[in-house]
């Protein structure tokens, strides 16, 4: 089962979601802005991803910049931003049991088929 952190308004969410239901994948959707993980949830997801917490960010977002948060911030602190701003979170997210990735390109949910 993929579990996929999908925002229907992205256009790269939308194209992971096709890509996996035209693969036929066991699919759940994750309203991630409407169903925010919490802070325990994010951490589990990073160390599934591996790499920087600003990785798995949107740091492009405006809400990043109003908060302050930079490239140098720490880790537990993007952490907490993730957590109380689900905006920051990037997409799409698809995550399959001890693995997950950033689906950027949209394609490389596939790699979790």
């Amino acid at each position: 089962m993929i579990t996929l952190w999908h925002n229907p308004r992205c256009s790269k969410s939308r194209a992971a979601l096709a890509l996996l239901r035209d693969k036929g994948a066991p699919l759940t959707l994750r309203r991630y802005l409407d169903d925010p993980p919490d802070l325990a949830e994010l951490r589990r997801v990073h160390a599934l991803l591996g790499g920087k917490v600003i990785d798995m960010m949107r740091p492009g977002e405006a809400r990043f910049k109003e908060l302050g948060l930079g490239r140098d911030t720490s880790e537990d602190t993007l952490l907490a931003a993730m957590a109380d701003n689900p905006i920051l979170i990037e997409r799409p997210i698809a995550i399959a049991g001890t693995r997950a990735v950033i689906g950027r390109p949209p394609e490389q949910v596939l790699d979790l088929l």
